[in-house]
């Protein structure tokens, strides 16, 4: 069976939006920027070497869902990143009938994780562009841990005002509250001067459509884009946002 052809991206119905306008960008870093299940694949194998277990990769997809399932118990303000950090693991490790410490384990993961930063192709290339003519922030739901090593091994890191994590402000997107902290840190802009750019339907988008950005959905697999909310942008890739930004 012949590869189903990509489908043409339906921009937004409306007047279309003068890209020039925007003063500050804010970014995603996983998935958006960096390339997370290149590094959480890599430091989960690792980890699992570390504590003399031999991998198999029917252990990624568990832990990937197991994963998801915390992350949106994280957006619902249902969990703390302290707990999810650990829970984790003890579902995964006891799931698969294994005597490690899920705290150790844990910290291993963390460890091999922070020191993997791989980016996403385009994502040097669009900053770089970016630069000179716009302000620009990483705001994450990352772990502190995990962001500022691989910000700081990055060849991007200097390139970005601020790095905001939703574990040092207690708050996560799409919580307002993570908004504010973010608007504070940046000097409170007018907020059709933002563009909040992200790979994450319910994070990114949603929540900066709530709180009043425009949004730029990054959706390199082509999945459906949802009903609502209304969006300011679709790219494939990286590179479609450096030329719309001109």
């Amino acid at each position: 069976m012949s590869a189903r052809a990509p489908q043409p991206i339906r921009e937004p119905a409306g007047e279309p939006v003068r890209a020039g306008r925007y003063q500050w960008l804010l970014f995603d870093a996983d998935g958006t920027l960096f390339d997370f299940e290149r590094a959480e694949s890599f430091a989960l194998a690792e980890a699992f070497r570390h504590f003399g277990t031999p991998f198999q990769t029917a252990y990624l997809e568990r832990y990937r869902r197991i994963n998801h399932e915390l992350w949106r118990e994280l957006e619902q303000g249902l969990i703390v990143p302290e707990l999810l950090k650990v829970r984790r693991f003890e579902r995964l490790l006891t799931g698969l009938d294994l005597a490690v410490s899920p705290a150790a384990f844990s910290g291993a993961y963390l460890q091999f994780l922070g020191a993997s930063a791989h980016l996403i192709a385009g994502a040097e290339g669009l900053v770089q562009a970016c630069q000179a003519s716009h302000q620009m922030a990483i705001v994450t739901n990352g772990l502190q841990a995990v962001q500022r090593s691989r910000l700081a091994r990055s060849s991007i890191g200097h390139l970005f005002g601020h790095l905001i994590i939703s574990e040092e402000i207690g708050a996560a997107k799409p919580d307002g509250r993570f908004f504010d902290a973010v608007f504070d840190r940046i000097g409170h802009p007018a907020r059709k001067r933002v563009l909040m750019i992200g790979d994450n339907w319910s994070s990114d988008i949603v929540g900066g459509a709530a709180y009043g950005l425009d949004t730029c959905w990054y959706n390199p697999k082509g999945e459906a884009r949802p009903a609502a909310p209304q969006i300011t942008k679709e790219i494939r890739a990286l590179a479609e946002l450096a030329t719309w930004l001109g």
